[in-house]
């Protein structure tokens, strides 16, 4: 049983090992463009960011008047994730604060187990109170879902509404596939940490 147990950490070390290797490689790149200079970087990152928005409005009226009260609205128009016996995810989004660009962050994390190839989705994050946005933004380690923060994944209605409940919790997140807005979807482990300058 021990040796069970030193094996397991053993692996989970290794997974998360590979998965800062992968990560430190995606953060200046994005694969279809090859080499960008972090003006190209950041620029598309915000046209992104647009974009996702304007799917979340389509699939729940509801949602815009929720970002317009949100303190801070955090994007991460695109995460991809993916491998075989670690999965590894990793996107780059951009903090706005009364619609105005606060700063670029990226998001990570890793898992062990077999995965179900590459997929992509997006994420955002409302930052319903100010005190929920300068914990975010003080965070100087990184901020990360189930360890001192709370993350309430919103309940969509097939109407679109949001369910009423959800908009009390400090964060509110969305998540969406290509399918439209996900349900039941898990974010502990997720870690968002600041870019540092020339990323």
């Amino acid at each position: 049983m021990h040796e069970q147990m030193k094996s397991r950490k053993l692996i989970a070390a290794v997974a998360l090992g590979v998965a800062t290797l992968a990560f430190s490689g995606c953060t200046t790149t994005f694969p279809q463009g090859g080499e960008k200079t972090i003006a190209e970087k950041h620029a598309t990152i915000d046209s992104r960011a647009d974009n996702v928005l304007n799917r979340l409005y389509e699939a729940s009226p509801d949602a815009k008047s929720a970002v317009a009260k949100a303190k801070g609205v955090l994007i991460f128009p695109k995460i991809m994730s993916g491998g075989l016996v670690v999965g590894l995810e990793h996107g780059d989004g951009v903090l706005r604060v009364n619609g105005q660009n606060q700063g670029y962050y990226t998001t990570a994390s890793g898992s062990i187990g077999l995965q179900a190839g590459v997929q992509s989705r997006a994420m955002v994050l409302l930052f319903m109170t100010q005190e929920a946005l300068d914990d975010f933004r003080n965070s100087e380690e990184g901020w990360t879902v189930g360890a001192g923060a709370t993350v309430a994944v919103a309940k969509i209605g097939a109407n679109g509404l949001i369910d009423s409940d959800t908009l009390t919790k400090p964060v509110v997140a969305f998540v969406m596939t290509n399918a439209g807005l996900a349900a039941g979807v898990s974010l502990k482990g997720t870690k968002i940490t600041k870019m540092e300058e020339g990323q």
